[in-house]
């Protein structure tokens, strides 16, 4: 009998629908569920709190922190952020502390104007750095990322002048979506 999940679609929904953050658990719970007692979750919540923009990953990792859960371990928040100076670290930190866990990268990202405000959950990693021509290795089983501007031109002026009401409440939905995926009774 096979225990793996199904590989499911994408998950697209704005922040601002009201079932929002119903929709982000029952995405992650659909993976999460299927996971041995072993292997332990890990999120990893990408980004610097120097740029509004690219502080969707800290602020994120900040508001799941104050849930203080049992059923993950948390890298990246406000205090003690994951960004590209520091990256290569903490995965290596992750995979000695960690037999095979599984690993949930968050982070923000860039798009066409239409998208802003919308968070996207999918399968496989999530590819930091990318908005911003920088290589940096992948992070995450599935990943969670948010449009927090738009993309294509002048990325690190955009990223520095990107509303911090959107990103404060992306943050919310998905810290609130990912908490009630991983401790549903």
């Amino acid at each position: 009998m096979n225990l793996a999940p199904k590989q499911q679609t994408p998950l697209k929904v704005d922040y601002t629908d009201p079932s929002a953050a119903i929709q982000l658990a029952e995405w992650i719970s659909g993976y999460t569920k299927w996971l041995p007692a072993n292997r332990r979750i890990v999120v990893v919540c990408l980004g610097t709190d120097r740029s509004t923009g690219d502080s969707l990953g800290p602020i994120t990792g900040t508001v799941l922190s104050k849930f203080k859960s049992p059923s993950f371990d948390l890298f990246g928040t406000l205090e003690e952020p994951v960004h590209a100076v520091n990256l290569g670290d903490t995965l290596d930190l992750i995979r000695s502390r960690y037999r095979q866990p599984f690993i949930v990268g968050v982070d923000a990202c860039l798009g066409k104007a239409a998208s802003v405000g919308t968070i996207h959950v999918g399968e496989g990693p999530i590819r930091p750095g990318a908005g911003v021509n920088k290589e940096l290795p992948p992070v995450g089983d599935i990943h969670i990322s948010g449009v927090v501007n738009i993309g294509g031109f002048m990325e690190y002026f955009v990223l520095q002048n990107t509303r911090l009401h959107l990103v404060m409440g992306m943050a919310e939905l998905i810290a609130q979506g990912f908490y009630r995926a991983v401790n549903r009774e």
